[in-house]
């Protein structure tokens, strides 16, 4: 089935061929994570962790429970998200005297303890993240990775001394955001969200999005901005070298599974996966062509190829008693980058058959060094799959007078920046605003609901 045709049913054959995950567990939107999704995802993970340990990070964990009193606290959170979560009333047979509930994200849950770290200008920054589920009530229809109830989410806190010093954070969280979504081939473009649309206790919040291509658009990550909002609410301040108390400025940033879902549904193909090398679990497989009588010779050749290879990438020997074509066709539907054959012509030749998964091209190279031609291979590989997904968003990315002339993509046009016309602009087109580019852009017109003049641009388009 192609993907342009028929998205949906598409990239649930291609999560279900790969076998990645299990959606028949009993409860709505909570899926099994099978072996093979699950150590992609653990790549991503680790991907985050050396960003954010490298960055003077410290990884925490935080009990997934959040008693009510805690969360009650902070209004404008609780406005934004009582309605998304789930309670726990009962502790055994006893009704508990607070209720507590499952966090759907964790400033109520770690700002308690900030105010207890927290005692000086010495104890600043503070910066810590957690990789952990999280648990959204989610009614609208679930699909694998990009909308479920049960969340592998990733969080940075921090805490800084002044607003100044929390804005140079959201700037090193970008920088971050921009290595690894290179490492993932997941280009993407950063709006300012809309004040009706920003994460509920935030100064000003960013996301980070990506175009799939059924012309969605899907958020990779977000950055918030809090000022002293919540040092206020949970009493998280410092003393200053003066002796003054102050009130910390804070940040997050968050991003979850939707990574995954992403790299799947851009890269993916009627095969099934296409895999970034940085996120691929295999990143060649040795499929050797057995020839009749000299099966063991064969193997042995394979065997030891496959032993120079694994000191240069991840790599698998495939010597199962099934035949070549029904291993490509396996290996193809995982996604696995490289493809190795070894038969009779390239023992004889001292070559190896490599073929790329990406663009399917077939190319013999000498045995000499191999590991390390492959190597280059998927170097080019990475920036191949990045160039061809941004040349995506940009042939789907339109800038528009007139809201008739929206269409599945990102849609640029002119914005005065008021409220009424951002949301006539969302009932009209039937779209999401994603808000103002981040990075500024050259715009000079008026204003696509109102007409009045102005040098600002809004992005909007369909969003998962």
């Amino acid at each position: 089935m192609r993907k342009d045709e028929e998205f949906s049913e598409w990239y649930n054959g291609l999560v279900e061929g790969a076998e990645l995950s299990d959606k028949r567990y009993p409860i709505k939107g909570m899926n099994v994570w099978r072996p093979y999704g699950w150590s992609i995802m653990k790549l991503i993970d680790a991907a985050m962790r050396e960003e954010f340990d490298s960055t003077g990070h410290g990884e925490v964990n935080f009990p997934v429970l959040i008693p009510e009193t805690e969360f009650q606290k902070e209004a404008e959170h609780v406005k934004g998200f009582e309605g998304d979560v789930f309670w726990v009333t009962r502790g055994g047979f006893n009704e508990l005297d607070v209720k507590l509930l499952l966090r759907p994200t964790s400033e109520t849950a770690m700002y308690p303890m900030f105010k207890l770290w927290i005692r000086s200008h010495a104890d600043l920054p503070l910066k810590v993240y957690q990789i952990v589920p999280v648990f959204r009530y989610e009614t609208k229809m679930t699909r694998t990775f990009m909308r479920v109830r049960e969340i592998h989410f990733f969080e940075a806190h921090t805490a800084h001394a002044s607003f100044e010093d929390a804005e140079q954070q959201i700037r090193e969280d970008l920088q971050i955001n921009e290595r690894l979504m290179r490492l993932l081939a997941l280009p993407y473009i950063v709006s300012k969200r809309p004040d009706w649309d920003k994460f509920p206790g935030a100064h000003y919040s960013l996301g980070s999005d990506t175009l799939l291509p059924a012309g969605r658009s899907l958020q990779l990550a977000t950055f918030h901005q809090y000022r002293d909002n919540f040092a206020k609410v949970y009493e998280v301040t410092y003393e200053a070298e003066g002796g003054e108390h102050k009130f910390v400025h804070q940040t997050t940033d968050g991003m979850s599974e939707r990574i995954l879902g992403a790299l799947l549904a851009i890269h993916g193909d009627e095969k099934g996966l296409v895999l970034p090398p940085a996120a691929a679990p295999i990143q060649a497989v040795i499929v050797p062509v057995l020839e009749k009588g000299r099966q063991e010779q064969m193997l042995l050749e394979a065997q030891r190829l496959f032993l120079e290879l694994r000191e240069r990438m991840r790599v698998k020997l495939d010597d199962r008693d099934i035949r070549p074509g029904e291993k490509y066709y396996y290996w193809e539907a995982r996604g696995v980058p490289l493809r190795v054959e070894l038969g009779p012509r390239e023992i004889e030749k001292s070559m190896a058959t490599v073929v790329r998964r990406d663009t399917g091209d077939k190319r013999e190279l000498p045995r000499d060094a191999l590991g390390d031609r492959l190597r280059s291979v998927l170097e080019l590989m990475q920036i191949a799959m990045w160039d061809r997904a941004e040349k995506m968003i940009r042939q789907n990315t339109f800038t528009i007078t007139s809201l008739n002339e929206a269409k599945d993509g990102f849609n640029r046009m002119g914005w005065c920046g008021s409220e009424a016309c951002g949301k006539t602009i969302a009932d009209q087109t039937g779209m999401s605003v994603l808000g103002t580019p981040f990075y500024p852009e050259e715009f000079k017109g008026v204003c696509i609901v109102c007409g009045k003049p102005t040098k600002q641009v809004v992005y909007v388009a369909k969003a998962y």
